[in-house]
């Protein structure tokens, strides 16, 4: 009887340690890598069994032949579901299979500052969600569809302002522009609309505006004056002259110095052979860029320069002559600057 007693006593404490193991194995922390947190991505289209050799490639979990007999008890290996997770270090393999499976997937903070090109909102995009970059340039370079949204191929970067946007990871890049163009209808409210209307732009013009005022200065103090040079040229008649249009015509965004050779390329975008603005803008400019040019001072101010220091402040002339003098100093000053750092 006592012998009886004492197996059964062993027994129980193997079956009791047994179900602790298997608690400890499913409910304690069972992460395999250093950081905090860890992203694991899931494509669209994923098997149960491509999502397993994921965690396993990936060493998310210490154990997941146990995290596989979960999933399968839950169900989760005939509900696979794409997306980005976010794993905390010390998860359980219960933690990670219940995220898994209700599919409760953390958004991407999509965050555009100045892009030139549709081909670096590609990149952007293709570095971000699962969509690839030829996705983002057919659908930007495909007038059919960017005519649902009252664009073309040249104005399509104007549904782009900058800013943080939250966006799930597996949106497709069709849903990705849709999301952009709708926050930039936001945006663009009835007062800034007004404002622009009084200045004779439409908004896809002001966008633009803009742009070549982004690329001009990086001084929130001459952005408004520089916007005032632009539309006192296009009042007047004159050609805008403006450098940046060159280099986005010239796409070579390393040229820091627009020679006479540069301003004669042929293109839509060259604004020193073409009256008024180009046909689309030559990169995304920031809010406060936009808002300064919608606030544009009234001046007489037809010509401006950079100033003959590394400020990134400009001076500004009402007549040539009073630019030339301007920009001769800036041009002196320019070349022994170069010639100085040319030295060993």
């Amino acid at each position: 009887m006592a012998s009886q007693k004492k197996t059964f006593s062993l027994v129980f404490l193997v079956l009791v340690a047994l179900a602790a193991f298997a608690a400890w194995r499913i409910f304690g922390s069972n992460t395999n890598f250093i950081e905090n947190k860890k992203s694991f991505y899931i494509k669209t289209g994923s098997n149960f069994n491509e999502v397993m050799a994921q965690l396993e490639q990936q060493n998310i979990l210490k154990n997941p032949g146990t995290f596989r007999l979960i999933a399968q008890q839950i169900k989760y290996d005939k509900n696979v579901k794409a997306g980005r997770y976010v794993i905390d270090k010390g998860s359980s393999i219960y933690d990670v299979a219940k995220i898994l499976k209700s599919g409760r997937q953390t958004p991407v903070n999509l965050v555009i500052n100045k892009l030139r090109t549709k081909e670096d909102l590609a990149q952007k995009l293709a570095g971000n969600f699962e969509c690839d970059s030829a996705a983002v340039i057919a659908l930007l370079n495909n007038n059919d569809t960017l005519l649902k949204f009252g664009l073309d191929t040249n104005t399509a970067m104007t549904a782009v302002i900058p800013n943080t946007y939250t966006i799930l990871w597996n949106t497709s890049a069709t849903r990705i522009f849709r999301k952009l163009y709708t926050e930039q209808e936001k945006f663009w409210t009835e007062k800034r609309k007004q404002k622009a209307a009084d200045l004779n732009l439409s908004v896809k013009q002001a966008y633009t505006l803009a742009s070549i005022v982004e690329e001009e200065s990086n001084k929130d103090e001459d952005k408004g004056k520089i916007a005032s040079v632009y539309l006192n040229r296009m009042s007047t008649g004159m050609r805008l002259s403006a450098d940046p249009t060159v280099i986005f015509a010239l796409k070579d965004f390393s040229i820091k110095r627009v020679y006479k050779k540069y301003t004669e390329f042929v293109s839509p975008y060259n604004t020193y052979l073409n009256s008024g603005l180009p046909p689309g803008p030559v990169c995304t400019p920031s809010i406060k860029t936009i808002d300064a040019v919608l606030n544009a001072p009234a001046t007489d101010y037809l010509y401006f320069v950079a100033q003959p220091n590394l400020t990134g402040y400009s001076n500004f002339a009402t007549t040539y002559d009073e630019h030339l003098v301007f920009a001769k100093q800036y041009q002196q000053w320019l070349t022994d600057y170069l010639k100085a750092k040319e030295k060993p």
